[in-house]
């Protein structure tokens, strides 16, 4: 029967499996995929988050299942802010962002039993407000920096940072579900 394969999450977020629940997707699995996430040389950050999607995908060992997989990417102009690796990097990244727009590049994809591969980028755009050292430094030391692309959370306490956003609200945090589903759908998976 098309769509009665299982669907395996392959990322450790919770994030996106929270966010799947809100359109009533729950995966049968959770498998996170180890890759090498380092950005290639002119890789622009779009290209980044599509490929290592893609990657992720067509690294999770579910045969005979739909994985889908995801990488969100800030970038401001062409520099990638990735995962902040302790509480100085967070810091700084909160002190580039500050004032200013910036973009979430979120590349989804889905494998498909038959092990076609779909996928796509969505972008949003975030600006925040002028950030004080009180309020970077309160941030930083919450930990809700940790794990999350560019230092930060819009889901958290950062969400009072950001003054304007175009685009793709769950992009931002992660998963985009719009896309998401229909990315599904298309492949064939039904819930």
């Amino acid at each position: 029967m098309p769509g009665s394969a299982p669907l395996i999450l392959a990322s450790a977020s919770p994030r996106r499996l929270q966010l799947l629940a809100q359109i009533g997707i729950v995966p049968d699995r959770v498998v996170p995929t180890d890759i090498d996430e380092t950005r290639r040389k002119a890789e622009s950050p779009r290209e980044l988050a599509l490929r290592l999607a893609r990657e992720k995908a067509a690294a999770c060992e579910a045969e005979g299942a739909y994985v889908l997989a995801a990488d969100t990417v800030v970038a401001l102009g062409q520099r990638n802010l990735e995962k902040a690796a302790d509480e100085a990097e967070a810091a700084a990244f909160l002190r580039l962002l500050s004032g200013r727009a910036h973009q979430c590049i979120t590349g989804v994809a889905v494998r498909a039993p038959d092990g076609q591969i779909a996928s796509r980028t969505v972008l949003a755009r975030v600006k925040m407000k002028r950030l004080t050292e009180a309020e970077i430094a309160a941030y930083v030391a919450s930990g809700d920096w940790k794990g999350k692309a560019g230092g930060y959370g819009i889901q958290g306490a950062a969400g009072g940072f950001v003054t304007a956003i175009n685009g793709s609200y769950t992009a931002i945090v992660g998963l985009p579900l719009y896309e998401t589903k229909s990315l599904l759908e298309g492949l064939g998976y039904r819930r």
